[in-house]
């Protein structure tokens, strides 16, 4: 369909609006060629307006970019007051603007997006640069590409409350492969985008990646940024099922897109700090090819050659060496995850503590998904503590329900990849009905060896231990055991799981650092790892980290270089 044509679908019939509407088209085709390619997949009369959108963004980044340092800030606030004073009138003299208004004006584009949108480049583009942790990169992230995608949303006819959300998320992602794409421009102007807790994993600071000759562990950063940035896409890639069908495909060659950029973005590892990386290029004959087009709306996948990136992984973590000694050259064979964050999480985004826990769901999801392909034999976490009964009666109640309700589906889905369940804890104040899920599910997946899978439900560990004391004592006083020969081995078959491992890796997330009364037995000797982010926010790249950090350490348990290597089991 020509421009003329699809511009008349789209009821653009003024001269002057349609030639706005043609610059806008071709400003997208010569800057932006990934998503201009995708456009085409979308409904004609959607076309021209998501045209608009992309040229008003990139004039808009390129007044935030070019120019004198101190009088970028002054531009990008005044396009803000230009557009706003535009948009009452519904009238504009430049043409990127004037087609920018009728779009606003025919979808009801949400002001406030635009506004934060904006907001975003001007203090981006005037302040410096200093992210100490990924929640306040995130934040840099929404304002900029998230911000864009949901005020972008309403042109792919949303079905569902989620869309704006999973857009925004689907614009974090292409935020963050930019800011990897242009690491070393970014870096020669002095501005650093990656956080301070996510460069100290590494030994590295922003001084560095500028000065050193980049080798490992540059490498390794870049991944792991990749990492999160396909966390983000994955999360963001369900916006494909919220919105109207038609939108389906571009929203699916929009995530094949940078998914492929990721690729290449891990591909390039630290030559991305010598050289930054253009978008990809597809055919370049004006439309998407009818080849080109059935590969960018395939149904998002996983990552092509994960299990080979799992494999390489892996053959890094063994062949690590540190200075001084050998380091642990296997993964962990007990993680225990303290999995804090739910209600801090809720609470950010104004809902209910429910709201926290029923996010964190999908979290656990990741959790058990990352371990099995990591090869962890054995994963237990913090479900429920005797503390937490002294929460609301209403929030206590409203977890119970929901553990009640989604128990079982999780319980067919363990037992479908092959995990066995148990259950760690007290037993006698949970309620009969959800108790006898609990015990339905370790009768279920009994004869499972994929992965020991152990919730610690209404659990505490000095309550674990004085009732472990208190059975020993009956048994004494009976004359069953003799506390002379007392062993550790012998006393540990009183706990609740005699069969328990001790936990080589502890993981707790939200920033806390502390144990909290967890597993005080079997973490006598456990690394300890603290992750900045709330547990809704966990991706595989999180447990991938602790598991490097693990890696990295030796492991004496309080003897010499002999015993460096105990735990590895």
């Amino acid at each position: 369909m020509s421009t003329t044509n699809t511009l008349d679908v789209a009821g653009v019939r003024d001269p002057d609006l349609q030639r706005a509407f043609e610059v806008c088209r071709r400003m997208h085709a010569r800057t932006h060629h990934l998503s201009y390619t995708t456009v085409d997949l979308l409904p004609a009369p959607k076309r021209p307006h998501i045209h608009a959108l992309s040229a008003f963004a990139l004039w808009a980044d390129h007044l935030a970019d070019e120019g004198r340092e101190g009088d970028r800030p002054r531009a990008v606030a005044r396009l803000r007051e230009t557009i706003f004073q535009e948009l009452e009138t519904a009238r504009s003299t430049h043409p990127v603007r004037r087609a920018f208004v009728h779009t606003a004006k025919v979808w009801e584009l949400d002001r406030d997006a635009l506004l934060e949108y904006l907001s975003a480049l001007e203090k981006d583009c005037g302040e410096p640069v200093d992210f100490a942790t990924f929640e306040e990169l995130r934040g840099f992230l929404r304002g900029h590409s998230g911000a864009w995608a949901e005020l972008t949303t309403p042109l792919l006819e949303p079905a569902g409350q989620e869309a704006p959300r999973l857009m925004s998320v689907l614009g974090e992602a292409f935020q963050l492969a930019e800011v990897l794409s242009d690491l070393v421009i970014d870096l020669r102007r002095g501005r650093c985008y990656l956080p301070r807790c996510d460069l100290e994993q590494f030994d590295l600071t922003a001084q560095a990646l500028r000065n050193r000759r980049p080798g490992r562990a540059h490498t390794e950063l870049i991944r792991f940024e990749v990492d999160r940035a396909r966390a983000l896409l994955a999360e963001g890639a369900r916006g494909r099922e919220a919105v109207h069908p038609s939108s389906e495909p571009f929203v699916s060659a929009l995530t094949n897109g940078m998914d492929l950029w990721l690729s290449e973005i891990e591909r390039r590892g630290n030559a991305l700090l010598r050289t930054p990386l253009d978008l990809p290029t597809p055919p370049r004959n004006g439309l998407a090819t009818s080849s080109f087009q059935s590969w960018m709306t395939r149904p998002p996948a996983r990552p092509a050659g994960r299990g080979h990136r799992r494999a390489s992984w892996l053959d890094r973590l063994r062949s690590r060496r540190q200075r001084g000694g050998t380091t642990v050259s296997e993964p962990p064979r007990h993680i225990a995850v303290i999995m804090d964050g739910n209600r801090r999480w809720a609470a950010e985004r104004g809902r209910p503590p429910i709201d926290g826990h029923v996010a964190g769901e999908d979290a656990y999801h990741r959790l058990v998904d990352a371990a099995i392909e990591c090869g962890v034999p054995y994963l237990t976490v913090f479900a429920f503590s005797v503390e937490n009964w002294s929460r609301s009666q209403g929030e206590v109640t409203a977890l119970f329900d929901m553990l009640s309700e989604r128990f079982e589906a999780l319980t067919t889905r363990l037992h479908n990849k092959g995990v066995r369940v148990l259950w760690n804890g007290r037993r006698d104040k949970v309620s009969p009905g959800l108790r006898a899920k609990l015990e339905h599910a370790e009768n279920l997946t009994s004869g499972n060896g994929r992965l020991t899978f152990t919730v610690c439900l209404d659990y505490g560990g000095r309550q674990e231990l004085v009732a472990a004391a208190a059975r020993m004592a009956e048994d004494a006083l009976a004359g069953r055991v003799d506390p002379a020969g007392l062993t550790q081995d012998r006393f540990a078959r009183y706990l609740y799981d005699p069969e328990l491992p001790d936990v080589d890796l502890l993981l707790r997330t939200s920033g806390e650092q502390r144990t909290s009364n967890f597993l005080p037995w079997h973490t006598a000797y456990s690394e300890i790892v603290f992750e900045d982010i709330l547990w809704p926010d966990f991706q595989e790249a999180h447990l991938r980290h602790a598991i490097s950090a693990y890696a990295g350490r030796q492991r004496r348990f309080g003897g010499g270089s002999g015993a460096m290597l105990k735990g590895v089991r």
